[in-house]
């Protein structure tokens, strides 16, 4: 019999999402450190076909269900985002782990208020950037801390697609949706990750579309008191992604820095004054890796990956500029 250490950590999965179906089932349920046991949804009838066509042992009609069952330790959260706060919560009150899906909650205060109330019910909870475990974002973070380009200037971010169907979550104003959200959360996230420090103040530009409310169009500033992040987000452009890190001697970028396929190698340029090299960083499923991280974080009672309180500081940042969307002017991160 495998030890405490050793044995897989139970899952269960609330929301039949599609996200979850594309990107994340494959990796999570192939992995000897997760037993994926549960799966729930609203719709009994959905819980059963996604039980058979995902092969879960259990399925449940309700996510109140799931999170009754005394077997799942741990359970990873992609519905809506104004419903990330309440099931994590509910996850907390039943002693469950909780990886949750970007961005964690719709404001910072609610963010804050979440995690202290689950972390005072002692389970880990981690927002699930998935990005932050791929090697490529390894690699660089390794490359701009050892001073290879100099001092970081500037952070410039490129993330769009088109999604114009009304009925997806990202075009529905009430729970979530729009670009700043969506995808706006990556910009910010990386960028305080390589700078290695957070905005004193932001700026941005918001269009809106007239049919669903929803940011379509968003471009933002973030001013670290030296160095300084751009960036441009969208939801119905053609779909492209680039971040380009400006150092004082040298600038790296990230050909495909958040979608990177699980089974092709990324690119990444780096240019220097010694010249321009390009890496490859291995073939990974960043979302098999977060999840491995996160339950070897249960099993090993260690600290979780990326600490809760980046989810917070995360949700400052896009606070400040929705704020700055409607004064028009610079807001201050607080």
């Amino acid at each position: 019999m495998p030890s405490d250490a050793q044995k897989p950590v139970c899952w269960g999965v609330l929301s039949v999402s599609g996200h979850y179906r594309r990107r994340v089932h494959a990796g999570m349920s192939s992995s000897p450190l997760v037993e994926l046991r549960a799966i729930a949804s609203r719709s009994p009838e959905k819980a059963a076909r996604a039980a058979r066509e995902l092969a879960f042992a259990v399925e449940y009609g309700s996510y109140e269900a799931l999170l009754a069952d005394r077997a799942i330790e741990a359970v990873y959260i992609p519905l809506p985002n104004h419903a990330h706060a309440e099931w994590v919560c509910k996850a907390a009150d039943a002693g469950k782990h909780v990886l949750c899906e970007k961005p964690f909650a719709m404001n910072a205060q609610q963010a804050e208020e979440t995690i202290r109330y689950a972390e005072g019910r002692n389970v880990r909870v981690m927002e699930a950037f998935m990005y932050r475990f791929h090697p490529q974002w390894r690699r660089v973070v390794a490359i701009v801390r050892s001073g290879e380009i100099g001092e970081v200037q500037a952070v410039h971010t490129e993330f769009g697609f088109m999604q114009t169907d009304p009925a997806n979550i990202r075009n529905i104003l009430s729970t979530g949706g729009g670009a700043l959200y969506d995808i706006g959360c990556y910009a910010v996230s990386c960028a305080r990750w390589v700078i290695g420090a957070e905005p004193q103040r932001v700026m941005s530009l918001v269009q809106r579309d007239a049919r669903f409310g929803t940011d379509k169009l968003s471009s933002g500033m973030l001013d670290f008191g030296g160095p300084r992040a751009t960036f441009t987000v969208s939801t119905q452009t053609f779909p492209t992604q680039r971040v380009v890190i400006q150092g004082t001697t040298g600038n790296v970028v990230l050909h495909l820095p958040f979608n990177a396929w699980p089974d092709s190698p990324v690119r990444v340029t780096v240019t220097t004054p010694v010249g321009v090299r390009t890496l490859e960083p291995p073939a990974t499923d960043q979302y098999l890796a977060m999840i491995e991280a996160f339950s070897r974080s249960i099993r090993d009672a260690t600290p979780v990956p990326i600490p809760a309180a980046d989810a917070i500081a995360n949700m400052r940042v896009l606070d400040a500029l929705f704020r700055s969307e409607h004064s028009g002017c610079w807001e201050t991160v607080a």
